[in-house]
């Protein structure tokens, strides 16, 4: 692994750390918002993702959510073609496309851009450099499948073969993250 990947990996574990502690120090379940371009294919996934594996492991009170920087899709149901994929694995994506707020760095313990256009719009959004800390790159949870990835790629204008790879990618890389925050929730109380 390269030395600038390798860094960035470590400062994405650190900051899982800060979370689960957040989280932990206020009484809650940590709270994770998933960040794309449209709100309409990777992130809104990667929520799936998310809360079904929080929901097999007993980690139900977790939360989690999804949103974009492009507000064309906003009140949208994710891209037909993922739903499909998606469904074909057990995922049910339900969630309607919004934008990201100002609020969002408030209300999330960590926000997860899926590429470095997403990391750099949440950089430039965040109100303050706490909240900049809060923020890292999916690609950093990639564990075993895909260490060479430095993004999610957005699969809009892909065929089929896209979305399963991105969800192939989201799988590794939610399954991770939950492993972090909870083995670090563990050993925070």
């Amino acid at each position: 692994m390269k030395k600038e990947r390798q860094e960035s990996v470590e400062e994405s574990r650190r900051k899982v750390n800060s979370a689960a502690e957040r989280a932990a120090a206020e009484g809650r379940a940590p709270r994770v918002l998933f960040v794309c371009l449209g709100n309409i294919c990777r992130s809104p996934a990667a929520q799936g993702i998310a809360e079904k594996i929080a929901r097999e492991r007993g980690l139900a009170d977790y939360g989690f959510d999804s949103a974009g920087f492009y507000g064309g899709h906003r009140g949208d149901l994710p891209d037909r073609r993922m739903r499909e994929a998606a469904w074909q694995r057990g995922y049910r994506l339900e969630h309607r496309s919004r934008t990201v707020r100002d609020s969002d760095f408030d209300d999330f313990d960590l926000l997860v851009g899926m590429d470095d256009r997403n990391i750099d719009s949440l950089r430039s959004a965040a109100p303050t450099v706490e909240d900049e800390a809060k923020i890292v790159r999916m690609c950093d949870f990639f564990t075993e499948g895909f260490p060479t990835m430095d993004c999610v790629p957005d699969p809009y204008y892909e065929g089929p073969a896209g979305f399963q790879l991105v969800l192939d990618m989201l799988e590794e890389g939610c399954s991770d993250l939950l492993d972090r925050l909870e083995q670090r929730a563990k050993s925070t109380f």
